[in-house]
């Protein structure tokens, strides 16, 4: 067991290149030129869930998805300047992959509650010992919509559910804190920001993990 050497990357790279029917494949109508030559990066996170599914298709939902670590997430980047992270959960920046069947949803409100505060909320998270899925893997979701879960798109009450990730908490400039979500509205998947200082409600659950 363990990580892959070069060698043995070579050996999975020739026997898949030996006995591929490259006859039986059109390269115009498969867009590989598009897909694969001209859009290289993503064809290897591609090519890296089906070989950690045992070089098998995924039929369904992918299960397991894989976290690239090597960049970290900037909030810059996707919110502007001024932007900074306030704290995270550092395991969650452990995790190099995630089994989605494994996510759990959780509002974290008390028998008889319909509200609390963000920062509430974060606190009953942090002494709960769930693993708070960080920004990266709301990073990863976002890129590529269709890892999604189906399963995420049910409304709550017949309100749009919010998938927070709460095992990254963002800082605004001028002070105020917030995290990211994911939410289907209007047939399409869309992101915002939770402001922790505001009122919760059952249908602004936290992607979680009990244990990794």
């Amino acid at each position: 067991m363990g990580q892959i050497t070069v060698d043995q990357s070579h050996q999975v790279m020739a026997a898949l290149a030996t006995n591929t029917d490259w006859q039986d494949i059109d390269f115009e109508k498969t867009g590989l030129q598009d897909l694969v030559v001209r859009n290289s990066k993503e064809a290897g996170r591609q090519f890296t869930v089906f070989l950690k599914n045992g070089g098998k298709m995924i039929v369904g939902e992918p299960k397991i998805i894989p976290i690239d670590r090597t960049t970290p997430f900037d909030p810059v980047k996707l919110l502007g300047q001024g932007w900074t992270i306030e704290e995270q959960d550092e395991r969650s920046l452990a995790l190099t992959q995630v089994n989605l069947a494994n996510v759990r949803l959780e509002h974290m409100l008390n028998k008889g509650e319909s509200q609390i505060t963000g920062e509430e909320r974060l606190k009953r998270l942090k002494e709960s010992k769930y693993v708070r899925l960080d920004a990266k893997v709301f990073q990863t979701l976002w890129e590529d919509k269709s890892l999604i879960p189906e399963a995420w798109k049910q409304k709550t009450k017949g309100n749009t559910a919010y998938i927070f990730f709460d095992g990254t908490v963002l800082r605004r400039p001028g002070g105020a804190r917030c995290v990211l979500c994911l939410g289907w509205d209007g047939g399409q998947w869309g992101w915002g920001c939770g402001w922790l200082d505001g009122d919760w409600f059952a249908g602004y659950p936290s992607a979680v993990l009990a244990s990794i």
